[in-house]
């Protein structure tokens, strides 16, 4: 072992000589001494990668990779420079600790990849779909305290013997009007590819008021879903595309064109949420275009249908 493990010119010296003077090690005929002293080179490595970072700053393993996550946010990281942070071969299952029992939003390729074939990563600077299974990104700087919670519910829905879809809905369910996150539906999905399309089904043919950044709610961080009520749209608002969903939205600046209600005026007593309503009632032939569609809180909605 290095003399002094928390001096990383002390570790680069001693690594320099024995790279310097490899090539008499590789002359040896004995194996075993040639695998002891790259046991060295090992162990000097993880400790100098240990070094990077200043105990003050963090003193474990886990809390190394949050610091470096929290250096970078938003940035991909591959598994490779975790291993040299943390200093540990299992740094994956610590990124999986920070992510379910501390609350911190890291997303893994796979999941941001599936997102993005939904169309539900509008996270500018970045490809997913060049993202690796072992690369991560912490989307959030802030620590979700409700997650171990909701992770425990996550973990026995799982166990159900039910579709995905059935899944998904009754852990929306579980946590209406509450932010989810993408790692959670995948894993209640039991790591299925097909979750990202069944939560777009649950909105777009089942009318249930299933939310993301790009599809409704901006003011929701990129990788978060949100169920925002038990009421279910009817049947003929279900067949309004999601990119004119979108564009009527935005076009009303995602407020209520009757009562100016958005959802920063959002509180417990009073959870409505935004729906879109036909000029032209569908029923009568009124189509799915922005121009026969405004943006309308629940509750003007409804009144507007019990007047007529």
């Amino acid at each position: 072992m290095a003399k002094n493990p928390i001096d990383p010119e002390s570790m680069r010296k001693q690594l320099k000589d024995l790279i310097d003077n490899f090539e008499e090690e590789l002359k040896r005929k004995d194996l075993r001494k040639k695998v002891l002293s790259l046991v060295f080179v090992f162990q000097s490595l993880r400790a100098l990668g240990k070094s990077l970072i200043s105990k003050a700053d963090a003193s474990s393993a886990r809390e190394r990779i949050l610091y470096y996550f929290r250096k970078y946010p938003r940035i991909i990281i591959n598994g490779d420079e975790l291993l040299v942070v943390s200093a540990i071969q299992e740094y994956a299952r610590r990124v999986r600790e920070l992510r379910v029992q501390f609350g911190w939003s890291i997303i893994t390729g796979i999941t941001a990849k599936e997102m993005g074939a939904e169309n539900e990563f509008p996270l500018e600077n970045v490809d997913v779909s060049k993202m690796k299974p072992d690369d991560y990104l912490l989307l959030s700087e802030n620590e979700d305290r409700d997650a171990a919670h909701r992770w425990n519910i996550a973990n026995d829905i799982r166990k159900r013997k039910d579709a995905v879809r059935t899944k998904i809905l009754e852990y929306f369910k579980q946590n209406v009007g509450k932010p989810v996150t993408g790692e959670e539906l995948r894993y209640v999905a039991n790591d299925k590819t097909e979750w990202a399309r069944r939560v777009r089904e649950l909105r777009t043919e089942y009318g249930w008021p299933i939310e993301t950044k790009n599809t409704g709610r901006p003011d929701l961080p990129v990788g978060s879903y949100i169920l925002e009520s038990l009421r279910q749209s009817p049947e003929h608002d279900r067949q309004i595309p999601d990119p004119v969903r979108g564009a009527v939205l935005r076009r009303d600046k995602y407020t209520c064109v009757q009562c100016g209600w958005n959802h920063k005026d959002w509180n417990r007593s009073d959870p409505r949420h935004l729906e879109l309503h036909h000029k032209k009632e569908h029923a009568k032939g009124g189509e799915n275009n922005e121009g026969n569609l405004i943006t309308l809180c629940t509750v003007c909605h409804d009144d507007i249908h019990r007047r007529t």
